[in-house]
């Protein structure tokens, strides 16, 4: 079965799941998600590639079989003075390639952690164009709890080819100077880190400051899925209620950040591919980027305390 028949057959078993089950959260308006039951029906199709989003010493002490290992300082861009900027594109092929990831796969990626990490993937991948995506929904717990193979043992791969397109259209992306610019222009920045880090009182290692981006506004990234339930996210109408606080319309312009652009990655998936915001941008530098820059402005309510 080539691998055009077995994306037809992928597209067709997933549809036919979800016509079966009933609409009634956020998580089922999504093309980007799987759930673990659907994860077994193609599994084993060729073009899967299946990529566990944690450190390697949680990987190696356990995975779903099959599954190729990433984290984050495999896509970061290591040239900056700070850390947490996203890798090029040339990086990404280069990196896929040896990993024996074909741009013709289709990239089944999952974290333990309510898909925060699992988002950074998914966000970098986006603003590449690649599409050929999916987050495992309920995260490694989910396959378990369905009956799913776990192992330890590393898989072999052979190298493959993994291209990009040549003018990518970074959709979610946001620079300092975007953002810098958006603070006298009619844009909401949402800071979705946690409340101590929001108000100046918890500064994180890697920041080079504590506080927040001027007239930014606060939605911690947790309150989108049941943090300390089974990770999942919550359903459609608590999500349209939550960020209902926003005060803002689906078009409305909105740059999103945290302390390195991954918790607002995630919030990037939750309001665009959850909740239908049309306008979304992540901040990649984030507070660790911009807290480097004195000449940048900031803001603190509260006495730092550095963790």
């Amino acid at each position: 079965m080539n691998w055009r028949i077995s994306s037809m057959l992928f597209a067709f078993i997933l549809v036919s799941c979800l016509k079966n089950e009933p609409q009634t959260s956020a998580d089922e308006r999504s093309p980007y998600l799987i759930e673990a039951d659907e994860l077994q029906l193609v599994i084993n199709q060729p073009h899967i590639k299946i990529i566990d989003f944690r450190k390697s010493e949680v990987y190696k002490e356990e995975h779903i079989a099959g599954a190729l290992n990433l984290w984050r300082n495999d896509i970061e861009d290591a040239s900056y003075d700070y850390k947490g900027m996203m890798a090029s594109k040339a990086h990404i092929e280069k990196l896929f390639g040896n990993m024996g990831i074909s741009h013709n796969d289709t990239l089944i990626v999952y974290d333990d952690i309510g898909l925060c990490d699992a988002s950074r993937l998914w966000w970098l991948l986006q603003n590449y164009d690649f599409v050929n995506v999916k987050l495992l929904h309920g995260g490694i717990s989910s396959w378990k709890l369905q009956g799913g193979a776990v192992t330890t043992k590393i898989p072999k791969v052979e190298k493959a080819t993994f291209k990009l397109g040549e003018n990518p259209s970074m959709a979610y992306y946001a620079t300092k100077d975007e953002v810098l610019h958006s603070l006298t222009k009619n844009t909401l920045v949402l800071d979705t880190r946690t409340a101590n880090e929001f108000t100046g009182f918890e500064q994180k290692v890697g920041a080079f400051k504590a506080g927040r981006i001027p007239s930014s506004i606060h939605i911690d990234w947790a309150n989108a899925i049941n943090y300390n339930g089974d990770g999942r996210f919550k359903p459609y109408k608590e999500l349209e209620l939550a960020y209902k606080t926003l005060n803002v319309t689906k078009d409305h312009p909105i740059i999103v950040y945290c302390h390195s652009g991954v918790r607002s990655a995630h919030t990037t998936f939750v309001l665009t591919q959850l909740l239908g915001y049309e306008n979304v941008k992540n901040y990649d530098g984030s507070w660790t980027e911009w807290s480097y820059f004195d000449h940048l402005p900031f803001e603190t309510d509260s006495t730092t305390e550095i963790n």
